[in-house]
């Protein structure tokens, strides 16, 4: 996987500085460890400082695919402010943009909501910033995804996306389904993107309660095609 420094804030007023340092992201006892850290960071490219680093592994221009199932078994981390995600980016965003590219958001979790799990569909509209579809998994009363890893997961097949934790199918989605100003764009290759984010527009900025280093563990990242 590619990794990249840059902490710009990805369009979401994200606190990190993404890094591929061993301090933020290695292979360690079998698994992929991300790892966010609270320190003063100033990114080498950008110049940018921040006050967390952490890391985003994405498989541009080295893997992408249309339709098949994508998982990946993951712990992931915990605390308010905490963003991690398993996701995939069309691999026409360098040419086309985003959201023209589409985006499908496997695993999303955010640290106020231990125990929920984010599925989602989003492409462009004619009315609207996006077109989407998306959902939640909740577990039950006093679990939470951080205590243990959990296999995310999509079937994809022309017209219809299927999410899955472990063996759960808990959302079906369909170009039918899609909202009448947006266009489906999930007819083409994609691809994934692994990352930590810290703060931003949607979970917030970490507070007092917050424990750093946060972790996120990656046991694998599997792709399959349909015979």
């Amino acid at each position: 996987m590619d990794v990249r420094h840059r902490g710009g804030g990805w369009g979401n007023q994200e606190l990190e500085s993404y890094t591929s340092r061993p301090t933020n992201v290695q292979i360690t006892g079998g698994d992929l460890v991300i790892t966010a850290q609270q320190e003063m960071y100033t990114g080498p490219t950008d110049n940018i400082t921040r006050n967390y680093t952490s890391a985003r592994l994405k498989t541009q221009t080295l893997f992408a695919q249309a339709y098949g199932r994508f998982e990946a078994r993951i712990k992931i981390p915990k605390g308010q402010g905490m963003w991690p995600a398993f996701w995939m980016l069309g691999n026409d965003i360098a040419a086309n943009g985003w959201p023209k590219c589409g985006e499908i958001d496997i695993m999303e979790n955010i640290g106020r909501e231990p125990g929920i799990n984010h599925g989602s569909l989003h492409g462009p509209s004619s009315s609207a910033p996006t077109a989407d579809l998306t959902t939640t998994i909740s577990l039950p009363a006093g679990q939470n995804y951080s205590d243990d890893f959990h296999v995310y997961a999509i079937e994809w097949t022309p017209g219809t996306v299927r999410f899955y934790v472990d063996s759960n199918n808990y959302a079906t989605f369909t170009q039918a389904q899609w909202p009448a100003n947006g266009t489906w764009v999930f007819d083409h290759p994609f691809f994934v993107i692994l990352n930590v984010a810290v703060g931003g527009s949607w979970p917030g900025a970490p507070d007092a309660t917050t424990v750093f280093p946060q972790q996120m563990l990656v046991d694998y990242v599997r792709v399959y095609t349909k015979n």
